[in-house]
């Protein structure tokens, strides 16, 4: 099989730019190692940026998240004593949409076909061959029978741990990494949340997260060590311990339910320079990793995305290579400064095993600030909307 581009991986950055190449006259073909229901099982964030919107409006693809996301204007920060609310709105002009990523995905998965996208699901051991030619190639299995995509481009929209990274080579590329001590747990249920806003705390006990998918189903995390297993936190447990870190005006608004879906993810910061290389562009997670505290993984992706489809189209309507040759270097400047906020975000809302006296006056002193300070709140509501692309 030939194409212009053969996408690796079929989570929303690929579907996402499969979609986008596809609108503008571009050959492409997605491929995805998992189901079409495992990928769907996956259960991630959903605080959407305006890019990420934005994206899904250009496409049509946007009737769902307009009629069941719902648009935040702020967010708020718990102290322990006190929410700081962020007036994204007010301070920025723009607001957030809370939309689940599994939902994205589900509506761009189920366009694919009457829109001509391909997607090539159970491709078993995929493999990348000539990524620094401009003729590369990708191998797989697929029911047994080994099949092959040549392509004029190859994007590696395959996630952490798939194959497009690693066919970088080690000597061309640098890799920068944090693992924090902690990891949260999450509880998924079908209550509605306890405030209207996303609530962030900083107790002495550790963090907390408030958030929502809908009116009727919320979304709530603490942090705790990696030793922790899931088996040891009944329902019962979780939620007594949210209603403490989350404070008593949350708590007394919180309603308890079975938890639909339980998990403790673990926590880093990583990037990879560069997100090119000869024909092999990397986009989303394939690239970089960014702790949740900024909601800023998907969305970030959805950039990722934005610009290597700006440079495809340039490449094969245009014939103009330099979007191609500036792709990495463009990309990698926001996901730098998204890097930032969320590991600045991070350092202030949680407790770090070695943090002394001193680490939690800085906290507590960082927060007072936020708390009275314009100038604090527009850069972190800034931040949260995402910075200009």
């Amino acid at each position: 099989m030939k194409t212009q581009v053969a996408i690796i991986g079929a989570g929303p950055a690929g579907l996402l730019l499969g979609h986008l190449l596809k609108a503008e006259g571009i050959d492409c073909v997605v491929v995805e190692r998992q189901t079409p229901d495992y990928v769907l099982s996956r259960i991630r964030a959903g605080v959407l940026e305006q890019i990420t919107v934005s994206l899904l409006e250009r496409l049509g693809l946007d009737g769902r998240l307009k009629a069941e996301g719902l648009v935040e204007h702020g967010f708020n920060l718990a102290d322990g004593e006190r929410l700081i609310r962020i007036d994204c709105m007010g301070l920025t002009g723009k607001s957030v949409v809370v939309y689940g990523q599994t939902e994205i995905t589900r509506d761009l998965m189920d366009a694919a076909p009457s829109r001509g996208l391909e997607v090539i699901y159970g491709a078993e051991d995929v493999a990348l061959h000539g990524v620094e030619s401009d003729a590369p190639a990708i191998t797989f299995r697929k029911n047994g029978a080994e099949r092959r995509i040549e392509a004029r481009f190859i994007a590696g929209c395959d996630g952490f741990h798939g194959p497009s990274r690693k066919a970088i080579p080690a000597s061309a590329a640098r890799e920068y990494e944090r693992v924090y001590p902690f990891g949260w747990l999450g509880i998924l249920a079908d209550v509605p949340p306890c405030h209207e806003e996303l609530i962030y705390a900083n107790h002495e006990r550790g963090f907390a997260l408030a958030s929502m998918r809908s009116h009727t189903r919320s979304r709530y995390y603490i942090d705790v060590p990696l030793t922790e297993r899931v088996e040891d936190w009944s329902d019962e447990r979780l939620w007594d311990e949210l209603a403490v870190r989350l404070g008593p005006d949350a708590a007394a608004n919180i309603t308890r339910g079975p938890a639909l879906e339980k998990s403790i993810a673990p926590l880093r910061s990583y990037v990879f320079e560069p997100m090119r290389h000869g024909s092999l562009l990397l986009c989303g997670d394939a690239a970089h990793i960014v702790p949740p505290t900024g909601a800023k993984g998907l969305n970030l992706a959805a950039s990722d995305v934005h610009y290597a489809a700006e440079a495809l189209r340039g490449y094969f309507t245009r014939a103009d290579n330099d979007g191609i040759a500036d792709y990495s270097a463009k990309a990698l400047a926001r996901v730098w400064k998204c890097e930032r906020f969320s590991w600045s975000l991070t350092k202030l809302m949680h407790r770090f095993p070695d943090d002394g006296p001193f680490e939690r006056a800085m906290q507590v002193a960082e927060l007072d600030y936020i708390a009275s300070s314009v100038a604090a709140q527009t850069s972190i509501a800034e931040n949260y909307v995402g910075l200009p692309v």
